[in-house]
């Protein structure tokens, strides 16, 4: 396995909120309705603009699924002039590009519709499928039914979106459950081809939460999942591991090959307990490995043209700027 080449990309993480009509019980993320709520327009412009200072390529754009069906908060979006977050991100996705900076937004559930319209400013997206199990802590959460989320992976392959999916491992599934889980993401990239990566997420236990004095995998039980997931998967899916998550240097020999998105500017506002490696650190880990920069979109996406035309100008002069980086 040495000698493989492990990718990255340089992102700004943007949570516009962390309100959400799912009840996870695992999941420490989700706020109230209340002040302070919603990221203002400004505050995202900033983040933005260090972004593309930084180098960054990618916005990565996410937020509680469906905010506006929770009381109140529609409140907080009319003070800054929008009736629906789609709207919103939307537009914040579009004054991204203007900076230089190509979206990826994961929204959670959206409709084929609503998953058309985000690819005009999208270069990529995403949605979790995290477990194809019916399982106790997705009880009040009608948006992690399993067959819902496989609805929407199948409408973006449709779409021809390139698309980010992945499991949670430690969630209350089995080990069968993670086969049965890799096996219907490899199914859907065999009918649609537009699965980038897959990312294998180890569940860290939130105080507070229900599921908070429940223990994660053991490094086994996680290793044996990557090597699952590459075993299954076909091979031009890239397989996934958060790099502040998890010791990724003991992780890459079981068939990692991707350490997702990183950022010099923003934390992991869904596990800000786990600071992001810096970019010299990726290189440690990866010692042994070739290391190379990426876009949110992969590069077979880009020679196949599956991207809006409007996003073809930034799109190309990014791909240029970090293969010539890597001269």
């Amino acid at each position: 396995m040495q000698g493989r080449t492990i990718t990255y990309s340089k992102n700004v993480f943007l949570p516009l909120t962390s309100v959400c009509h799912n009840r996870c019980g695992y999941c420490s993320f989700r706020k109230p309705v209340g002040d302070g709520c919603l990221m203002a327009p400004e505050e995202v412009r900033e983040i933005l603009r260090l972004g593309a200072e930084a180098g960054c390529t990618e916005a990565l754009f996410t937020f509680g699924e469906r905010p506006g069906e929770e009381e109140g908060f529609e409140r907080y979006l009319s003070e800054i002039g929008y009736g629906d977050i789609l709207d919103y991100c939307f537009d914040l996705c579009r004054e991204a590009i203007a900076l230089g900076l190509l979206p990826h937004t994961n929204a959670g559930i959206m409709t084929a519709d609503e998953l058309a319209r985000f690819r005009t400013v999208n270069a990529s997206m995403g949605l979790m499928l995290e477990t194809t199990a019916r399982i106790p802590a997705h009880a009040n959460s009608p948006g992690k039914d399993p067959d819902v989320r496989i609805r929407m992976l199948e409408d973006a392959g449709r779409l021809k979106i390139p698309f980010t999916t992945g499991l949670l491992v430690g969630i209350g599934e089995t080990s069968a459950d993670r086969s049965e889980s890799l096996g219907t993401i490899a199914s859907i990239h065999r009918s649609y081809g537009h699965i980038q990566e897959v990312i294998i997420q180890n569940f860290c236990p939130k105080p507070g939460t229900q599921m908070g004095e429940d223990g994660t995998v053991t490094k086994e039980e996680f290793a044996e999942t990557i090597r699952m997931a590459r075993a299954i998967l076909p091979e031009d899916v890239a397989v996934q591991i958060p790099p502040n998550l998890a010791d990724a240097r003991y992780f890459l020999k079981c068939g990692v090959n991707d350490l997702g998105g990183v950022s010099p500017v923003t934390v992991d506002y869904i596990n800000p307990e786990h600071p992001w490696p810096e970019i010299e650190r990726l290189k440690e880990i990866a010692a042994g490995y070739t290391l190379r920069e990426r876009l949110c979109i992969y590069p077979r996406y880009i020679k196949r043209g599956w991207f809006d035309p409007a996003l073809a100008p930034l799109i190309m002069q990014l791909d240029k700027q970090v293969q010539e980086y890597h001269l």
